[in-house]
């Protein structure tokens, strides 16, 4: 009798266990449900980028101040950072030794012009005589030589006052330009040697420049933007201050260098701007955007649609079926949210933007918004007003 039970209950629980395993064939089972993305189609349209170059900002005229004459620093007409117009008196080098060298230079002159008027006399006086035969004609050739070596005693003594006299005017330093003076490298007292000692400084800095390096690849480019009229009236060129700001005054290119530098493959380009406000400080480092404008409509799709693997970009193109194809594309100039594309696409085709990280190639697609593509509650619509 209690072999038949644990019989049965075998049976009773083979039976569940087959039941739980299924009993039989598996349930059959459907597609995979469509993937939600957003698509956006190819489209083309003018494009616009914003190159940036690091500058540095310079004066277009600078001059550095240096001793001509030695001597102690006797006088500062200025104050550092002044403003300072051309000729005006800066620095003053003690003029007592050259104030002598020209007085004496000065008397100098005058002996040597009171000895070239007496020879002149006696050089007359014989002529006249030997024209009478009254004196040999060796004395007059000897007083026509002492005339000429009298004239140059006048030439030698005027040549030297003439140094004295710029000696004596290069003791007292005045401004080669007009703008301003920098803070001084000497004090009142100190030693000035001729030719090395640097005293300060001047520069202008209205207009002022900034000094860019380009690509030698866009060398074309420049030299069209600084030929044409309307790059100013454009604003091509603006300036981002460190501290974020934009410096609004219009620039124009002056000057772009002579040569290509080798080691680097770039060439200097010097870009000219008003500094009315002094907002501009020569040496301030800055960056330069410059507007690139393309020639001609270029394709523009949105740049999160695109996905780098193995050092390669694409996209998925929505095909036949809505189904995804990964396409590779090149990459041209990204600008705001958007990228240029030089290959891989043509205008009209659809590509998926949102929800690209969830798509895998041969998917079926689904338009769905934003927030559904990438995996998000949509936004709960606001109640209808009563």
């Amino acid at each position: 009798m209690n072999t038949n039970y644990i019989k049965f209950g075998v049976a009773i629980i083979s039976t569940l266990t087959l039941a739980s395993c299924g009993g039989g064939k598996p349930a059959p089972q459907g597609p995979p449900p469509a993937t939600p993305v957003t698509t956006y189609t190819v489209a083309s349209q003018p494009v616009t980028t914003v190159d940036t170059y690091p500058g540095v900002v310079v004066a277009l005229n600078e001059v550095e101040l240096r001793a001509q004459v030695g001597g102690y620093i006797t006088a500062i007409y200025v104050k550092d950072g002044q403003k300072v117009t051309k000729g005006q008196r800066l620095y003053e080098i003690d003029r007592t030794k050259y104030q002598a060298a020209y007085n004496s230079a000065k008397a100098d002159v005058a002996v040597a012009k009171a000895n070239r008027d007496k020879t002149k006399k006696d050089a007359a006086r014989y002529t006249k005589l030997a024209e009478q035969d009254a004196v040999a004609k060796q004395r007059v050739d000897y007083a026509l030589t002492d005339l000429a070596n009298a004239e140059s005693q006048v030439a030698a003594a005027q040549a030297a006052l003439s140094s004295a006299a710029s000696d004596l005017q290069r003791a007292i330093i005045v401004s080669p330009l007009t703008g301003t003076i920098g803070i001084s490298q000497v004090k009142l007292g100190a030693f000035a040697s001729p030719g090395t000692t640097v005293l300060n400084t001047v520069s202008t800095n209205d207009p002022i420049a900034v000094d860019i390096s380009i690509n030698q690849a866009e060398i074309p480019r420049f030299v069209a933007l600084q030929k044409s009229t309307s790059s100013v009236k454009d604003s091509i060129f603006s300036i981002q201050l460190q501290d974020g700001t934009i410096y609004k005054r219009q620039g124009k290119i002056i000057a772009i260098d002579r040569a290509v530098d080798p080691t680097t493959g770039t060439i200097k380009v010097r870009i000219s701007y008003p500094n009315p406000g002094g907002v501009l400080f020569a040496g301030m480092t800055v960056n330069l955007k410059a507007l690139n404008k393309a020639a001609g409509d270029q394709l523009v799709i949105p740049y999160k649609a695109v996905a780098e693997q193995l050092g390669e970009f694409n996209v998925y193109l929505v095909g036949d079926s809505s189904k995804a194809v990964p396409q590779i594309v090149k990459l041209g100039k990204q600008f705001d949210q958007n990228v240029v594309i030089t290959s891989g696409l043509k205008q009209g085709d659809v590509i998926v933007v949102d929800g690209v990280q969830n798509v895998r190639p041969g998917a079926v697609v689904k338009p769905a918004s934003p927030e559904e593509a990438n995996g998000q509650q949509p936004a709960a619509a606001a109640p209808a007003k009563k």
